[in-house]
């Protein structure tokens, strides 16, 4: 039985990026498509506040942000490696790079006026009002780039990636690693939801030739689940036996404390719980939720907050 579940929506350029690393190493999975925009009640359940896409659900265990669930995809998959041991270091730093600076850059220009309007052309006007109000909502104190800028930037980063994939299939070789879906999802983004501003990879056609080649990966054998039935999975399920070394105390903050996660900036709703695990690389909480059961919600440490909840 096939117990990956992808909680994602099609145009979700983050779910893109997982839905490659599937394709990449061949794996089944369900596909569960969530709301774009708040309510999430079904997320909320399993996460108990984070409501970021895409979330990687294994029974009652709670994956959160994609540089994790990429982890958690290579532990499941060894091979092909997302992470080859000649890149570990080199290819983790730039796919962080790519997961913000460049999506960042790559989200300003392919939103300006025009890009929006092609985004929701075909939807009703008010659906298009209501992400903006969201995103602004999860955006609320990041400093967001002027199109104009954005776009000097994107095309910046696009000659450097050119220069990396004129030399050789992917970025650093012969065989994609994690850096290469890191980059590829927000430029994915630009070319085939806003193709009306895809003009900007003209001068760099080494950079679509490459951009062909993730897409030829494909996306995995996927299954499609409702989100009632990923509630139900995680009811009736346990979660998995934390394993290892499960505490690098950073903070002062013993495991059993209670204790919430939040993102450092886009979308910074807290995730609440019982701190579990405090490893190398990621937080452990456990939470219950009425529907969903006990529950573990994973987050990386890069990127995340952990406090002491206020009692």
């Amino acid at each position: 039985m096939t117990h990956l579940i992808l909680h994602h929506y099609p145009m979700s350029p983050f779910a893109e990026k997982i839905r490659c690393v599937l394709g990449f190493k061949n794996l089944a999975w369900k596909s569960v498509i969530i709301p774009s925009v708040a309510p999430k009640p079904d997320v909320v359940a399993l996460t108990g506040g984070y409501r970021k896409t895409p979330i990687l659900q294994i029974g009652a265990d709670i994956y959160c942000d994609t540089a994790l669930i990429c982890q958690v995809l290579e532990h499941e998959q060894p091979e092909p490696a997302l992470f080859p041991p000649h890149l570990q270091g080199v290819s983790r730093v730039f796919a962080q790079w790519a997961d913000s600076t460049l999506f960042w850059a790559a989200m300003a220009y392919s939103l300006q006026p025009r890009g929006a309007a092609e985004l929701f052309a075909s939807v009703p006007p008010e659906a298009g009002k209501a992400f903006a109000e969201d995103r602004r909502e999860m955006s609320t104190g990041m400093l967001r780039l002027r199109p104009a800028d954005a776009t000097a930037a994107y095309r910046s980063y696009l000659r450097r990636i050119a220069h990396m994939v004129e030399e050789h299939d992917f970025l650093f070789g012969a065989e994609p690693c994690v850096a290469d879906f890191a980059a590829y999802h927000p430029l994915w983004f630009t070319r085939t939801r806003v193709p009306s501003l895809a003009g900007i990879f003209e001068p760099v056609p080494a950079v679509l030739e490459w951009m062909d080649r993730i897409a030829a990966l494909g996306q995995g054998r996927m299954e499609k689940f409702s989100s009632g039935d990923a509630i139900a999975v995680a009811a009736s399920a346990e979660p998995a036996p934390l394993q290892g070394e499960v505490f690098q105390d950073e903070h002062g903050i013993p495991l059993g404390s209670p204790v919430t996660v939040a993102a450092e900036s886009f979308g910074q709703e807290p995730t609440a719980g019982e701190l579990v695990a405090a490893t190398r690389t990621r937080y452990t909480l456990r939470r219950t939720d009425p529907r969903a059961g006990t529950v573990h919600v994973h987050f990386p440490r890069i990127g995340y907050v952990l406090r002491k909840a206020e009692q």
